[in-house]
This record gives C-alpha cells, structure tokens and sequence, in this order.
C-alpha cells in the first residue's frame, strides 16, 4: 500500500506561520469539503470507514493522532504532528484515527460533498467491495 504525506507550504514569519492548502496544486484534488475534528476524548478513535469515490487530505491542524489505513490486504500506521504536512487518502481505503494528544484538532479537505451512499462502514462489506476475503 502507498501511503502519500504531501508537504504544504509552510511561509515563516517571526509574527506566526502560515500553511496553505490549495485545490488542484498541493492538494490533487479540487477541495469541495473541509470539516475538522476536535475535543476526542481519550481513548476515543473516528473514522472506522471507507469511501468508494471520495479522497480526503487529513492534516493535524494541532497535536497529534495516528492514522491506520488499510487497503483489504495490508495495514500501515502514520502518526501525523505537523500542520503544515498532509495525508492524502485515497479510494477504497478502510481509516480509523486513534490516540488524539490532548487539543489535537484534525482538519479533513475532501473532493466531494458528502453522500451517505459514499461510505462503507461495515469492514465485511469494505473487504467484499474492494475484493477480498478474510
């Protein structure tokens, strides 16, 4: 499995930095969703899904959180603690997100606008759908 982390850019300033994400040019995608995730509590996890047309750039805006992506067949974990760094999810890829720091705010850009019939929340079904079997 391919895992993507896209470096944004990062502009320095004494004052504060800034980190943009722009649609079609760090990020592959034309951006048509951001939502953000925040105030987990400990030993929560979120995700537990899977997109059949969606691709999300998940970046930890504040704090830290790991993010295990698995394709049916093999399994990685990415600790994500950068704000200025990226994790391009693509299709047909099972997510959960554990073990949020205190304060960690996850920030989601996804391609397209949500639609109920784009998840697959049962890892059965996932496993079916992408072709595999347990």
């Amino acid at each position: 499995m391919k895992i993507t982390l896209i470096d944004l850019p990062k502009i320095t300033d004494p004052r504060g930095n800034l980190t943009v994400a722009e649609g079609l040019d760090k990020v592959p995608f034309d951006i048509k969703r951001a939502y953000w995730v925040y105030d987990v509590p400990a030993g929560e996890s979120r995700g537990g899904h899977a997109h059949k047309r969606l691709y999300q750039l998940v970046v930890a805006l504040s704090g830290s959180f790991t993010v295990t992506l698995d394709d049916g067949h093999e399994r990685q974990t990415v600790l994500l603690n950068h704000p200025w760094q990226g994790l391009l999810i693509e299709t047909n890829t099972w997510r959960t997100l554990d073990d949020f720091s205190s304060g960690a705010v996850c920030l989601v850009l996804a391609s397209e606008h949500f639609e109920e019939e784009d998840y697959i929340y049962d890892y059965d079904e996932f496993l079916r759908y992408v072709g595999c079997s347990k």
